[in-house]
């Protein structure tokens, strides 16, 4: 179990550490920015879902194929080439796996709050299941690209 709790967290760092990542491309950070698996299809449907439920239409999504996203993911302590997390920045603060969907969720609002059902689960389950999900996702979902989803309004959210 203690394995379990130091996978699901972060590195500590504080806000916007990334902006001192000279490893990182320099990047508006200005809005909330969702970082995916371009190759994914849950990950496509939520990038769908994200366009619909942030109404104010400010958070971008960027791919983890792309050189920003390999950079932010490899400065949050995660590999590029096993990409199983999700990861959400928020004011500068780094937000992953479920516990992102559950931040990301609330900042929306509307039927965003449903995620904070999942928080019915036990974080160390939570956890546990977001890993399974993740490892498998391609067999279980199949793969989409992210990139090619035919809303211009979408597209226009993508930081490639």
């Amino acid at each position: 179990m203690r394995g379990t709790a130091r996978q699901a967290t972060l590195p500590r760092m504080t806000a916007c550490s990334y902006r001192d990542d000279p490893a990182v491309p320099a990047f508006d950070d200005s809005a909330p920015v969702a970082v995916m698996d371009a190759e994914c299809a849950i990950c496509s449907w939520g990038a769908r879902m994200i366009h619909r439920l942030d109404r104010a239409g400010t958070t971008r999504i960027c791919p983890i194929q792309s050189p920003l996203g390999t950079a932010l993911l490899i400065h949050y302590g995660l590999d590029p080439q096993d990409p199983a997390s999700w990861l959400f920045l928020d004011d500068g603060q780094a937000h992953k796996d479920f516990e992102a969907v559950l931040h990301a969720g609330r900042r929306y609002g509307g039927l965003g709050y449903l995620t904070q059902t999942l928080r019915l689960i036990p974080r160390p389950l939570r956890d546990w299941l977001y890993r399974r999900l993740a490892r498998n996702r391609y067999a279980l979902f199949g793969r989409a690209d992210l990139c090619a989803l035919p809303n211009p309004a979408l597209q226009r959210r993508l930081l490639k």
